[in-house]
């Protein structure tokens, strides 16, 4: 067995822990398990070192993104904080430009690159619509962050379309940009349109996502 598979047993145990830490209002246990959970999903990249058949610019790549995202996972611990929200912003925004170079360097562009981007072109439409009455003085950093991850998600499916991927990689690298997609659509929508009593479990959709582009790392084929 591979070994970056070993430690998710144990990140789905915080990652579990972490939401119900969040439904209880355990605050100091969300201290714990948020940053360890992300450390758990470093640690499935690194652990792609030791394949045979890894490739270093998609796993430093990927470690840069994951690097900025323990960041902003800190960050977003204290919703209470406007600024604390925005630099958490402007982190995960670094984190989906380290992730859409590693993406484009190593994908390729294909005629299904058109469709992707109308359908994320109309999807970010559509969702700015609902929340811009919320959004307030954080309208263009708002506007910003959907575009860059949008072409973020646009650049992981651009993996089909690459000899370098095998095609369960390419699906797990998409798919992994998907969840991490539509857990922040749920955080922008609990923010800046409706609160939601169950968004913590948009953290499973944040984990999952994180979890599948790194492990992603092990899984490059023997040239």
């Amino acid at each position: 067995m591979k070994p970056a598979l070993y430690p998710i047993p144990v990140l789905a145990i915080t990652v579990l822990w972490l939401i119900w830490a969040g439904f209880r209002g355990w605050r100091r246990q969300v201290y714990i398990a948020k940053p360890l959970s992300t450390l758990l999903v470093i640690l499935v990249a690194l652990l792609s070192h030791l394949e045979p058949t890894r490739n270093p610019l998609y796993t430093t790549g990927v470690l840069v993104g994951l690097l900025f995202s323990l960041g902003g996972d800190v960050a977003l611990m204290f919703p209470e904080k406007p600024k604390a929200f925005l630099v958490g912003l402007v982190l995960f925004l670094i984190t989906h430009i380290a992730y859409i170079v590693v993406f484009t360097a190593l994908g390729r562009f294909s005629p299904w690159d058109v469709l992707s981007a109308l359908l994320l072109l109309a999807a970010g439409m559509g969702f700015y619509r609902l929340i811009r009455s919320g959004l307030g003085p954080l309208k263009w950093p708002v506007i910003g962050y959907m575009v860059v991850i949008s072409v973020m998600v646009h650049r992981a499916f651009s993996t089909f379309a690459s000899p370098a991927f095998t095609p369960g990689q390419a699906l797990m690298t998409a798919f992994g940009a998907l969840l991490f997609y539509f857990s922040d659509v749920i955080l922008a929508a609990n923010r800046f349109w409706k609160p939601w009593r169950y968004h913590r479990w948009s953290l499973a959709l944040y984990y999952g996502g994180q979890l599948l582009i790194a492990l992603a790392a092990s899984f490059f084929r023997v040239v």
